[in-house]
């Protein structure tokens, strides 16, 4: 058989001898020496001075300031103030809707009443921020009646509310069928929409109808336009632009 090497034979391990001891005890040292040598150097030396905390006074702009925007200018200063104004007046000849408040205002829960489910829009609308509303309307004839609201928000916490309630508005005259739309002008998002096929029910005319919605900051855009003749899309557009231009 052939001779099987011992397994306590074999190569074993290098001591450290006392040239390695040497070494590493004069590695220790010189990281002492040089530790101290460096606290001596340190001591002998002036302290290095910080830099300023503050920072240098900077020159202050000379002259006036711009002068304040006139009220003309100012947007917020014409829809801080009387938002009636800001309607459209009815043409001439026209008279007044037996549903249009006196005042031309509009309260919650008035504003709430024209939605299918007042009750769960009430609360929507004071967690919305609703504010105020102010609308106007006429009749021209016996067939035509036009509608037009301003509905304004604080936007305190929410500032995009009265984007969300015409972009909910347009949604809904979105799905309508047999509608044809058309961006306003001037708007950044408003629409018209011409709802072409009347509502018809036994013992009534029928009822056509157009609506825009768009919105300017803190106020939101509805006009609603009904007739028992199809719509045409310069009168709902033509309504729609000038009272956006008032705004």
């Amino acid at each position: 058989m052939p001779d099987v090497p011992d397994a306590s034979v074999g190569p074993r391990p290098r001591r450290r001898g006392r040239t390695a001891l040497l070494i590493g005890g004069a590695v220790v040292l010189g990281l002492v020496a040089g530790t101290c040598g460096g606290y001596l150097v340190q001591a002998d030396r002036e302290p290095t001075k910080l830099p300023p905390l503050s920072q240098p006074v900077l020159p202050q702009a000379r002259g006036e300031g711009p002068e304040p925007l006139s009220a003309a200018q100012d947007r917020q200063v014409k829809t801080d103030g009387d938002l009636r104004k800001l309607l459209l007046k009815a043409p001439r000849g026209a008279k007044k809707p037996d549903w249009i408040a006196d005042d031309n205002w509009m309260d919650l829960a008035s504003y709430a009443d024209n939605f299918k489910n007042p009750g769960a829009v009430f609360p929507d609308l004071v967690g919305e921020e609703f504010r105020r509303a102010a609308v106007t309307g006429w009749k021209v004839g016996s067939t035509s009646t036009v509608e037009i609201r301003l509905v304004q928000f604080r936007q305190e916490e929410e500032g995009t509310t009265a984007e969300n309630l015409s972009g909910d508005n347009q949604y809904w005259a979105d799905k309508e069928d047999a509608t044809d739309s058309w961006s306003i002008p001037g708007t950044g998002g408003g629409m018209a929409y011409v709802h072409t096929r009347p509502d018809s029910k036994p013992g009534y005319l029928p009822l056509y109808s157009a609506e825009a919605h768009a919105w300017r900051g803190d106020i939101a855009l509805e006009i609603w336009v009904y007739g028992s003749k199809p719509i045409a899309k310069k009168t709902i557009m033509d309504l729609a632009e000038r009272q956006m231009e008032r705004l």
